[in-house]
């Protein structure tokens, strides 16, 4: 994309009633923004949606000194953009009906062909949802996921930093401009989250970090990601609004299960009951549903002479020996043990370098 082009669509995102559907409309029928200001009224009329109001804002001249200014901004500071039709926009999000015409970057993203997964909860939380995240994150490093959330309080940072402790590549999608940081003690974590990952937004550098953005920055955190994993969450919260979002978009969502008398387990518990999020106990879990293949991500582990196995992997290892290749939940009927049990077995004992993964969610001794 040129220096013009993005001087064009600045211009048109700052035309009053353009939103992302009605730009990519426009955009889709004329080819450029630069040409969507050179039409004439006639011609512009023509597309449903647009009136005389809107043709009206077409031609106010005023969005040009605004998309100059932030140019400007942009190019300052080193900003990075992704334009939707661009290669370099997030994949999964082109594919989102209003997901953003533009995104703005800082520090050093690098999301193609990678496992992108958000990480969302509550602003309060509690030990047990950070033992869980700190668990989940370090038993998904093999597969070098990136992680995405939303900078904010609780389980937002949480996640950042146990990405950056298993360096692992974090991107935090904020509310607001790139010109500033919200909330302001979290600044810093700010130049060690750009040495591995950084900070997307849709917002320009004017923008507020106002109520309301939050809910559309909530968009770009689901549809950015193969799957929403919702730690902890009262009944009411913005990562349930998150949650719902994935699943209108057709993602995956996971939600970790509590007791029922924790407060900050009932968002995640009535995802669960009301089948919006699928249990999540474990990393194993994440990586059964989703199809992961860890043999695709890490590197062949040869098998030590000796492993230390516990008693019920040991268990699995005899029966899968006896039998050969057989599926997880046979394994499971055949050795006693809950889903939620072998699917952690199974993916330690992956690990081990002692069984292997199959297509059709088969396992076999090696």
């Amino acid at each position: 994309m040129t220096e013009q082009d993005l001087f064009y669509l600045l211009a048109l995102q700052r035309v009053e009633g353009v939103g992302d559907i009605m730009a990519k409309k426009l955009l889709s029928h004329f080819g450029s923004a630069e040409e969507v200001f050179k039409l004439k009224a006639q011609q512009l009329a023509s597309i449903d949606g647009v009136g005389t109001v809107l043709l009206k804002n077409l031609k106010d001249k005023s969005v040009f000194d605004k998309a100059t200014k932030e140019l400007q901004f942009i190019e300052s500071n080193k900003i990075k953009t992704y334009f939707f039709q661009d290669e370099n926009y997030p994949e999964r999000l082109k594919h989102c009906i209003d997901g953003p015409v533009l995104v703005f970057g800082s520090g050093n993203m690098d999301w193609k062909n990678r496992k992108l997964i958000s990480i969302v909860g509550t602003r309060q939380i509690t030990s047990y949802g950070t033992e869980f995240c700190k668990k989940l994150i370090e038993d998904l490093v093999p597969l070098n996921p990136i992680i995405v959330s939303g900078f904010a309080y609780g389980v937002d940072i949480v996640a950042h930093q146990l990405a950056m402790e298993n360096d692992l590549q974090t991107i935090g999608v904020v509310a607001h401009g790139l010109n500033q940081i919200y909330p302001k003690p979290h600044k810093k974590y700010v130049a060690k989250m750009e040495e591995n990952g950084g900070f997307l937004t849709e917002f320009w550098s004017t923008t507020n970090p106002d109520k309301e953005n939050f809910v559309r920055r909530n968009r770009i955190v689901a549809g950015m990601t193969e799957a929403t994993i919702v730690i902890e969450s009262a009944d009411r919260g913005g990562s349930l609004i998150t949650a719902n979002i994935a699943n209108d978009y057709n993602r995956d969502v996971f939600a970790v299960p509590g007791r029922v008398t924790d407060k900050y387990s009932q968002g995640c518990n009535n995802l669960i009951k009301t089948q919006k999020a699928n249990v999540l106990t474990s990393a194993a879990d994440l990586i059964y549903n989703l199809n992961w293949d860890i043999q695709q991500e890490v590197k062949p582990v040869q098998k030590q002479l000796f492993v230390e196995l516990e008693p019920d992997e040991q268990k699995v290892y005899d029966y899968l020996l006896k039998t050969g290749k057989e599926l997880m939940d046979i394994i499971a009927l055949h050795c006693d043990f809950p889903i939620y049990r072998i699917s952690g077995l199974l993916l330690n004992m992956e690990l081990k370098g002692v069984i292997r993964p199959l297509p059709g969610k088969l396992f076999e001794a090696i």
